[in-house]
């Protein structure tokens, strides 16, 4: 089983920057997606990023393009989700998903880190 622990959520003022972290352990292959999501109050949860784990393709929500980065450290086992620009709307809670080749849906998930965006 994989399991996985966002961190680095806070608060911060609108044109900011924040860097979450998603700590991967378990039994992952090279072949692992990874990705952040995030929830908005009120709101389902969305797609904002995703990279293999072994490659350098990454995607990116049209709302995410040009202002987040994903990246991954394989040695040390973590995701990132460097976030430049922040704005109101990006306030959420964000988790961290793992899902491997073979699965359409994502099957793993973080408990979600808090990102508040003042104004």
């Amino acid at each position: 089983q994989v399991q996985l622990v966002e961190s680095g959520g806070g608060v911060v003022q609108a044109g900011g920057s924040l860097r979450l972290s998603c700590a991967v352990s378990g039994r992952t292959s090279s072949g692992y997606t990874m990705g952040w999501f995030r929830r908005a109050p009120g709101k389902e949860r969305d797609f904002v990023a995703s990279i293999l784990w072994n490659g350098g393709n990454a995607y990116y929500a049209d709302s995410a393009k040009g202002r987040f980065i994903i990246s991954r450290d394989n040695a040390k086992n973590t995701v990132y989700l460097q976030m430049n620009s922040l704005k109101p709307e990006d306030t959420a809670v964000y988790y961290c998903a793992a899902r491997s080749g073979l699965d359409y849906e994502y099957r793993y998930w973080g408990q979600g880190t808090q990102v508040t965006v003042s104004s």
